[in-house]
C-alpha cells in the first residue's frame, strides 16, 4: 500500500484534532477525504507529509514511516497544501525550475516545460506569481506538486478558487496522474469528489465516520445527503 494511517492522534493543547484514525490506500486509487472545517481533514494530510508530528501513531508512505525518514518519504510526495504558499515575486518558470532543483532533479529544464504543459500555464510562464490570478496560482501549486513525478500526491482543495473550464481540466489532470499514482484528494466540493474519487473517506470531529467505495455510497442515497448525515450531532459510522 502506498499510504498507510495507523492508529494516528494530534493533540494540539485539550483540543483532540484527530482521534486514532486508520486507513491505507492503494496505489493507483483517487481517494476522497471529506469532512466539515475543522474534522481533521488538513491536519491529517499535514502529518503524512511531515509538515506535523503524531502525538500517536504513525504514518507511512510506500511502507516507509514519515516521522522516521522525513527526506525520503517527502521525495515521493507531491503535496498541494490548502494556502499554497508560493514566492510571489518570482516568475512562474522561475519558481519552478527553483523547485526542481531543490529536488535535485537531473533535467531541470525538461521537468518545467512539461509540467506547465500539464497543468496549462504556457500563457502565464512568464509572469510573476503575484501578477496571477488565483486560479492561476493554484495551478502553479500543482505543477510544483507534480514536478518531479511523485508516487503519491496529497491535495488539499485542489480546485479552489478555479473557474468551471479549469475545474474541468486540472480535474482531467488529476485522473490520469491517479492511473499510475495514489491521489487523497480533499475537497468540500462533492460534485468534484464525485467526478474525480474511486472512494471516499469522511471525517467528523477527529474520527473517521465512513470508509467505502463511491459507488456504494450512491447506492445509500445522494452524497450531500449521506455527508450530512455523517457529519451531524448524531452521527452514525460506515466502513466498508
Amino acid at each position: 500500500m502506498s499510504i498507510k494511517v495507523a492508529g494516528i492522534t494530534k493533540i494540539y493543547g485539550t483540543q483532540k484534532a484527530v482521534n486514532n484514525i486508520n486507513f491505507n490506500i492503494n496505489k493507483g486509487e483517487i481517494v476522497g477525504f471529506l469532512g466539515p472545517n475543522g474534522a481533521g481533514k488538513s491536519t491529517t494530510m499535514k502529518i503524512l507529509t511531515g509538515y506535523l508530528a503524531a502525538t500517536v501513531g504513525n504514518a507511512f508512505i510506500n511502507e516507509i514511516n514519515v516521522q522516521e525518514n522525513p527526506i525520503l518519504t517527502k521525495k515521493q510526495i507531491g503535496y498541494l497544501p490548502e494556502s499554497n504558499a508560493l514566492y510571489l515575486d518570482m516568475y512562474v518558470k522561475e519558481y519552478l525550475k527553483f523547485i526542481a532543483q531543490i529536488h535535485q532533479l537531473t533535467n531541470s529544464a525538461k521537468a518545467v516545460l512539461h509540467v506547465i504543459e500539464l497543468t496549462g500555464l504556457q500563457i502565464e510562464q512568464n509572469k510573476k506569481i503575484g501578477q496571477l490570478s488565483k486560479g492561476y496560482k493554484q495551478r502553479v501549486g500543482l505543477a510544483a506538486a507534480l514536478i518531479h513525478n511523485p508516487q503519491v500526491l496529497i491535495l488539499d482543495e485542489p480546485t479552489s478558487g478555479l473557474d468551471p473550464n479549469q475545474i474541468i481540466e486540472i480535474r482531467n489532470v488529476i485522473k490520469e496522474q491517479g492511473k499510475n499514482k495514489t491521489v487523497l484528494f480533499s475537497s468540500h466540493i462533492l460534485q468534484e469528489v464525485e467526478a474525480i474519487c474511486d472512494r471516499i473517506i469522511v471525517i467528523n470531529r477527529g474520527e473517521i465516520v465512513a470508509d467505502d467505495k463511491l459507488e456504494n455510497l450512491k447506492n445509500k442515497g445522494k452524497l450531500e445527503d449521506i455527508f450530512q448525515q455523517l457529519t451531524s450531532k448524531n452521527n452514525i459510522i460506515l466502513q466498508n
